[in-house]
């Protein structure tokens, strides 16, 4: 019973409240408006410029905007329960201290390994897409980067390395590394950048809408809107990124759950303007391509339209990577803060007041995933982590509802155990359909961080040795 014991021991939620107040290691610097640019950064990516129109030509036709509605109301249901613990627990760490709370320090530190995996794999991922944007914008002009450093080896032959994607990877890092609101002000400019080209996108495409490209309407009939919609899910997360960063907000419990709902909720308005535009100013079936919206804007005559969109498509990638190091380094750090991980992770910068090693650290993965691993397999994994993490929050809430309904919330999710259970639901389908690979590459990371646990984590833990108080 012993080892169970210390499985299941968990921090109160007041404690948690009490050691954010009295802690002042990090600079709080975050305002509602760059808490939502942090979740737009990470909402807004390729999803809008490449998945609007590939699901349009492969699975849903003009009703993909069917697909995006469905996929918000599964993501909406997660952001809802993200919303509650935001304003309750204003701790970094996200889901992995949330998990912490509620369920015990295993299924914390079980969920907080997934998502280390997940940031930086995201980071990485996402990092290969930007260098490929780059270079074909280098290409067009004229410019052409070294056979050995266009892409990891094996990617084609005579390349050794993506240089372009250790670049950037490695300037992320340093300007996380450094004042948290240097780094703030360069997402806000390129979230405003990537929202401008959104509405470019909107304004400059809606007088060329014809209605009748959007007959018929669901010409794959409701099994292309349903599976549609499990694919542009994975576009329609990425909130979950600015809880990590909850005590670097000025006002967490007030700010946090707005910046939730705003985030997400912009996101899907400028989704749905997108499809019913992009879909309508040319036939879905030409969308099935690496950059649809601007091959859309080619093929009526607006060269002009397509270059500003491939220029602000790179901006809205580079606001992804910025958004997943920053939420990596934050759970690294949050791990290492409570005794899981060595304590020497968990050292704020003196001057910067940053977690500046985790943040060196995760970053350095990064680009070198980036640079020397074709990440296109390992790619799959992202998937399976980020449902997890929605089924340990939608679970968390109805947990502590029961356990806890006395607490204070300042935002309630509405409709509980409905909506909790629409999370749940929706997440496990999804998991249901993803390939088996994915199962056994998490299966076998999940096993490497239970040695870890078991190793490390469960004898230097900070609740190792000293009871919980009584809430």
């Amino acid at each position: 019973m012993g080892l169970l014991n210390d499985m299941i021991r968990r921090k109160s939620v007041e404690t948690m409240q009490t050691e954010v107040r009295s802690r002042g290691e990090l600079r709080r610097v975050l305002g509602l408006w760059q808490l939502t640019a942090i979740g737009l950064g990470g909402i807004i990516g390729v999803g809008i410029f490449v998945l609007t129109g590939t699901v349009a030509a492969t699975q849903a036709g003009p009703a993909v905007v069917l697909s995006f509605l469905i996929a918000g109301i599964a993501s909406a249901a997660a952001a809802l329960c993200y919303a509650e613990f935001a304003g309750l627990i204003p701790v970094s760490g996200s889901a992995y201290t949330y998990g912490y709370a509620v369920l015990g320090e295993f299924a914390g530190w079980m969920i907080g390994w997934d998502l280390l995996l997940e940031f930086a794999l995201i980071a990485a991922v996402v990092a290969v897409g930007w260098s490929g944007y780059v270079q074909a914008l280098l290409d067009a002009g004229g410019v052409h980067l070294p056979l050995w450093a266009q892409g990891a080896y094996g990617t084609a032959p005579g390349r050794f390395i993506n240089l372009p994607a250790v670049l950037i990877s490695v300037l992320i890092t340093a300007l996380l590394a450094m004042r948290m609101e240097w780094g703030a002000r360069f997402n806000m400019l390129i979230v405003a950048i990537k929202i401008g080209a959104a509405v470019l996108i909107v304004a400059a495409g809606v007088a060329f809408v014809d209605p009748a490209r959007w007959h018929p309407f669901m010409p794959f009939g409701v099994h292309g809107v349903v599976t549609g919609a499990a694919v542009v899910f994975f576009a329609v997360f990425g909130y979950e990124m600015m809880t990590t960063a909850a005590e670097e907000a000025i006002n967490p419990q007030r700010d946090l759950p707005r910046a939730v709902i705003l985030s997400l909720s912009i996101a899907m308005i400028l989704y749905f303007a997108i499809c019913l535009v992009l879909t309508g100013i040319v036939p879905y079936t030409t969308l099935d391509n690496d950059a649809p919206v601007a091959h859309a804007f080619t093929a009526i005559g607006q060269p002009k339209v397509m270059i500003a969109i491939s220029l602000a498509s790179i901006c809205g990638i580079t606001s992804v990577i910025f958004a997943n190091l920053l939420a990596g380094a934050r759970i690294w750090f949050a791990l290492s803060r409570d005794g899981l991980l060595p304590g020497w992770f968990a050292k704020v910068h003196p001057t910067w007041r940053t977690p500046h090693r985790t943040t060196v650290l995760i970053g350095l993965v990064t680009a070198v995933a980036a640079g020397f691993f074709p990440l296109d397999e390992l790619a799959k994994l992202v998937n399976i982590g980020v449902l997890g993490a929605f089924i340990v929050i939608c679970s968390s809430v109805m947990v502590l509802r029961w356990k806890r309904p006395e607490l204070q919330r300042p935002f309630r999710t509405p409709l509980v155990p409905l909506v909790p259970l629409i999370g749940i639901g929706f997440s496990a389908w999804l998991i249901w359909g993803l390939p088996t690979i994915t199962y056994e590459r998490f299966l076998i990371w999940l096993a490497i961080g239970c040695v870890v646990y078991f190793a490390y984590g469960i004898r230097h833990s900070k609740l190792a040795g000293r009871p919980e108080p009584a809430a």
